[in-house]
């Protein structure tokens, strides 16, 4: 929105033409987050508590996880208002990518509201109901991964990049669509399932939001793609301000988020923010890629995968408790020390996915 009046401006101050640079509108979409979250938040949790809207505790939890009760929790609800006001403001309105993303947010937002509002204001243990929810993300999943096919302009936007070797794309064909539903989808509910200890989920995500921003930028760079190996996919550099305003609503939400948490994301915020990366991921073409940096996200995954299967199959629980931050607590440790090893992890994840950049 602001590139339009700035472009306008220009004509009379050229001073304004830097404002047509991606990094300099990038660190504006993250100080703009960041700026609203710390404006708002305080008052978001006042009236979070004043409405009753607290955490529920699951009775076979934890036991340090008692205290958590009542804590407010929808938190996520203005993380989603940051992104996309950041965003909204930074970003060039005109570029189809902008769009698609911010519908899929937003999209994931609303169901994770909707389970939210109706666990915790409805009073509901249900929410939505497994199935309704499985329904909802897909119809969103679905529509942007046939968004992005049906308007692809070259055969690279829908072939399956293969990281570490040169010029090596698979043709998807059709199957992009199920690729891509699948990446926004399974990305949304991975983060949902992380979502369980004072900022555990928010900072990878953070940090495989900023690499995907990176990702973006050099996709969207004739000269830097070229160098790179990596296919070039025109107008897909302008993701850069979406994850960059990420990126800042997360850090301002982690002020709040941080042991011991003052407020929590809920399903508004962990659906959103998932499909958010899925789909940054899928647009750029590094869904494997999005696989090594969201590690955490994939092994606490498959540990309740895992769970589940071995206790209906054998009666038998591999875990003390899945996911698999709950059976390291139940062992022991301190809920800072799970959550700080996590984040290390999640670190040296992301290095190694933006390693693959450079190393082919």
């Amino acid at each position: 929105m602001l590139t339009w009046l700035f472009e306008y401006l220009s004509q009379y101050y050229t001073g304004f033409n830097v404002f047509r640079y991606l990094t300099l509108r990038g660190i504006c979409g993250v100080l703009t987050s960041i700026t609203i979250f710390f404006l708002f938040g305080p008052a978001m949790i006042r009236k979070l508590s004043e409405y009753q809207i607290g955490q529920t505790v699951r009775d076979d939890g934890p036991p340090t996880h008692f205290d958590k009760v009542g804590t407010p929790t929808m938190g996520g609800l203005l993380i989603l208002i940051s992104v996309v006001v950041a965003t909204l403001l930074w970003a060039d309105l005109g570029n189809r990518f902008v769009w698609v993303v911010l519908f899929t947010t937003v999209s994931f937002g609303i169901i994770g509201w909707i389970d939210d509002y109706r666990k915790l204001v409805d009073r509901n243990p249900r929410g939505m109901g497994a199935r309704n929810k499985f329904i909802a993300q897909t119809l969103a999943g679905a529509g942007a991964a046939c968004f992005l096919y049906f308007n692809a302009q070259t055969p690279a936007e829908t072939a399956l990049l293969v990281p570490l070797v040169k010029d090596v794309y698979i043709p998807l064909g059709i199957g992009f669509v199920f690729v891509a539903w699948f990446v926004v989808v399974g990305t949304s509910n991975a983060v949902n399932l992380t979502d369980g200890l004072d900022g555990l989920a928010i900072m990878p995500t953070v940090m495989v939001a900023g690499a995907l921003g990176i990702f973006a930028y050099v996709t969207g760079n004739s000269i830097y793609s070229e160098y790179l190996g990596i296919p070039y996919i025109a107008g897909s550099g302008e993701v850069l301000i979406f994850c960059a305003s990420l990126v800042g609503a997360g850090l301002g939400f982690l002020w709040f988020n941080t042991y011991p948490a003052q407020v929590f994301m809920g399903d508004i915020g962990a659906l959103s923010l998932g499909a958010a990366i899925g789909i940054v991921a899928v647009i750029v073409r590094q869904e494997i890629v999005l696989m090594v940096m969201g590690g955490i996200f994939v092994v606490e995954t498959v540990s309740v995968i895992l769970q589940v299967a071995s206790f209906k199959l054998v009666g038998r629980r591999i875990f003390r408790m899945a996911p698999l931050h709950h059976h390291f607590e139940l062992k022991g440790w301190p809920e800072p020390r799970v959550i700080v090893r996590f984040w290390i992890i999640s670190l040296m994840l992301v290095l190694v996915g933006l390693a693959t950049l450079k190393v082919r």
